[in-house]
This record gives C-alpha cells, structure tokens and sequence, in this order.
C-alpha cells in the first residue's frame, strides 16, 4: 500500500498488525525498558518493517534504536522513516545518495477530535480544507492535514535536529494525492535544510498514508 506513495528509490515495507515471531537486538530491548505488551508489539514490528526495507537496499539486518526525540537512528548511508497506528506499522527508508531525507506518517481514516483542527492549521489551510470537504466529502481532510504534517516534521527533524510545530510548516493538499510544504520556521544556518518539501498522500476506507520528500517526488 505504501509503496504506491514512495519513489522509485525508496524501498518500504508495512505490516497490517504485528509481526509473529518478530524479535528486537538486545539493545533495542534496552532501549525500549520496562513498557505494556502493546508498545513493545508495536515497537519490535516496525523494526521488522525496517529491515525488511533495509533488505530491500541490499543492506544487512542492523539494530534500530531511538534516538533525539525517539527519531530512527539508521546505519551510515541510510535516509528513512518509521510510522504506526491502530492496525497498521511501516518503515521506508532508501540511500542518502540519492535521496536527502523523507518521512512518512500514517494515521486512521477518521475525523480529528473536536477542537483539534484549530490547533494544527493556519487560518489559510482552513480555508482550503473547508474547499476540500465541499468538493471530496469522502476524505477526512483535517486528519490529513495532520498526517501530511507528521511526515513533514519528519523529513525535517533529520536535517535540522530542531522542533518544527504546526505552525512551522505551511501545507497545501490537492485532490490529485500530492502536497507541497512551506517550511515558515526560522532556518539553521548550517547546513541550509528545504525551505519545500513535495508529498504524496493516499487514503481508502482505514487509512491515511502521506510521504514528504525533499528531492521533489518524482
């Protein structure tokens, strides 16, 4: 499913629940500590998703641990992305010489809860979501919005090593499955990140799945 929304170079695996008999590196298992049944599930079967991705790039089984602010830590050379939600785990990741950085972000196919809208939009993407809804009524476009969002702050986190809020990053969806980002935070000096990341988004009856992506999607 997720690779109908990825370039040619990325590789991806996904995961429609957890993985029987998927295992973690004795420094995942550190890194994870002492947590429910339900996260540590969810946390070993993404790393599954992973390096069946990585495996996919001809690269080797490695241990994936979290690092600032639970971001992947990926072996040298590597660009990628991890996301889950109730049903649903998948990685991509891809080689950093050919693709700077990419996230992905997958959320249910369900409206936002009460109020939260206004919390994660710009009085502009407002207005366009409130188009969008006119037009597409099938699609729940504010939980979009915030999928697309996720995956931007992605994409930027492993440039910038820096927070990016809602507010950091102008979104525009388009009903064709695409979306371009603005990046409206203030930019680190060094080394210049994207001020525009392109995105692709798809959703069906379950799901949301948006990639952000600097080169452009092609």
């Amino acid at each position: 499913m997720i690779e109908s929304i990825l370039p040619a170079a990325v590789a991806a695996a996904e995961c429609f629940g957890d993985a029987p008999g998927a295992t973690l590196y004795p420094e995942e298992r550190a890194a994870l500590g002492e947590t429910g049944e339900a996260r540590r599930l969810e946390f070993t079967t993404v790393r599954h998703c992973a390096r069946r991705a990585l495996g996919a790039l001809g690269l080797p089984p490695a241990p994936l641990l979290p690092g600032v602010r639970g971001a992947p830590r990926w072996p040298s050379g590597v660009v990628g992305s991890m996301t889950h939600c109730k049903g649903y785990r998948a990685a991509a990741v891809a080689l950093r010489s050919g693709i700077r950085t990419l996230g992905v972000d997958a959320e249910p196919h369900k409206p936002l809860m009460e109020g939260m809208l206004e919390h994660i939009a710009l009085p502009g993407e407002r207005s366009c979501l409130a188009e969008l809804v006119r037009e597409h009524p099938d699609v729940c476009w504010d939980r979009l919005l915030f999928c697309a969002k996720e995956a931007v702050y992605k994409a930027w986190f492993p440039l910038t090593q820096l927070w990016l809020g809602f507010d950091g990053a102008r979104v525009i969806l388009s009903p064709d499955g695409t979306f371009h980002a603005r990046i409206l935070a203030p930019l680190p000096p060094t080394p210049a990140p994207p001020m525009v990341f392109e995105g692709r988004w798809l959703a069906d009856h379950r799901l949301l799945l948006a990639c952000a992506i600097e080169p452009p999607v092609v």
